[in-house]
C-alpha cells in the first residue's frame, strides 16, 4: 500500500491542482445529465442508491476501505462517518431537487454555499474582487428564475448546504495528502452506500434484471462520484479550502464549454461575456503564502 500512496502523491504532485479541477468540472455534469435519463426507468433514489453504490464498489478494491476504518482512531472515524452521512444525504437531495426544479436554480442555490466558505478565507482585497467578478459571471450563466415548488426548493438548500460540509471535509481528510485523502474518500463511500442501502433498494429493484440499466447505473456512479470526487481530492490535497470554493464557479462556465464542444450548443453574447467574468475571477485570485 506504500508503494501505491507514493504513486498516487508523485502523480498527484506532477499536475497542476486547477488541471484535476477542471476535469472534476467536466465530469460533474456529464454524471447529472445520464442520471436525469435514468429517472422515468429506475426513481430518483433508485439512481441515487446506484449512483452511490457503483462509485463505493469502485473505490473498495483500490481504496479498502475496512483496513483505514481499522487503523483508524475516533476522531478519524467520526470524520469518515460524517463524511459519508454528508455524501449519502447530499447526492439524494440534489437528485430529489433536480427532479422538480431546473438544473440551473439548483446550480445557483448550491453556489450561494461555495461563496461563503470563498468569503471566509478572503485575505485580500484582491481576492475579494475575484470572487466578485466569478460570482457575477456565474449568475450571468445560470440565468436564474425562481420557483414556487417549497419542496423542491428545501431539497435544493439542503444540497447546497451538505455541498458545503463535503467541501469542508473533503479538505480536511486531504490535509496528509492526496492519497491519505483517496483512502479516507474510499471508506467514506462506502459508509455513503450503506447510509443509502435501505433508501432507493424497493427502487432498484427492478434495474437488477435489466443489464442496460446496470451499466448506465455504472456510468453514472463513475461519472458523478468516482472520477469528479477523486479529481477533487487531488486538488483539495494541495489548494486552500476557500481556493477550491472560488473555482467553484468554473462550473457553470465548464458546461456551458462542454455544450458548445460536444453538442454543438452556441453559446448566447451573456453566456461569453459570464464565461468571461468566471475565467477573470479565477485568474484574480492568489491562494495564500501560508
Amino acid at each position: 500500500m506504500m508503494q501505491g500512496t507514493s504513486q498516487v502523491d508523485r502523480v498527484s504532485g506532477a499536475i497542476p491542482p486547477k488541471a484535476w479541477f477542471a476535469v472534476s468540472a467536466v465530469f460533474h455534469y456529464l454524471g447529472p445529465s445520464f442520471a436525469v435519463l435514468l429517472f422515468p426507468a429506475v426513481g430518483v433514489l433508485g439512481v441515487a442508491w446506484l449512483r452511490i453504490g457503483s462509485a463505493a464498489l469502485i473505490f473498495a478494491p483500490w481504496t479498502r476501505p475496512w483496513r483505514a476504518l481499522r487503523r483508524a482512531g475516533t476522531h478519524e472515524r467520526v470524520l469518515l462517518a460524517a463524511l459519508g452521512l454528508c455524501l449519502a444525504a447530499m447526492n439524494t437531495s440534489f437528485y430529489l431537487a433536480l427532479d422538480r426544479l431546473p438544473i440551473s436554480l439548483v446550480a445557483a442555490i448550491e453556489f450561494v454555499g461555495t461563496i461563503g466558505v470563498a468569503l471566509f478565507g478572503l485575505r485580500t482585497w484582491r481576492n475579494a474582487a475575484a470572487l466578485a467578478t466569478a460570482a457575477t459571471g456565474v449568475f450571468i450563466l445560470i440565468d436564474v428564475r425562481w420557483a414556487s415548488d417549497p419542496v423542491g426548493l428545501a431539497w435544493a438548500f439542503a444540497n447546497g448546504a451538505l455541498f458545503v460540509g463535503y467541501i469542508v471535509l473533503g479538505h480536511t481528510i486531504a490535509r496528509d495528502g492526496a492519497a491519505g485523502g483517496v483512502e479516507r474518500l474510499g471508506a467514506a463511500m462506502a459508509i455513503a452506500f450503506l447510509a443509502v442501502l435501505p433508501v432507493g433498494l424497493r427502487e432498484v429493484l427492478a434495474a437488477f434484471s435489466d443489464p442496460v440499466l446496470i451499466l448506465a447505473g455504472l456510468g453514472v456512479g463513475i461519472c458523478s462520484s468516482v472520477i469528479p470526487y477523486l479529481c477533487d481530492q487531488l486538488a483539495l490535497s494541495r489548494l486552500p479550502r476557500a481556493s477550491f470554493a472560488l473555482m467553484l464557479a468554473l462550473l457553470p462556465a465548464t458546461a456551458a464549454i462542454v455544450g458548445l464542444v460536444v453538442l454543438a450548443q452556441i453559446p448566447s453574447p451573456e453566456d461569453v461575456a459570464g464565461i468571461a467574468l468566471v475565467m477573470l475571477g479565477v485568474a484574480l485570485h492568489r491562494p495564500p503564502r501560508n
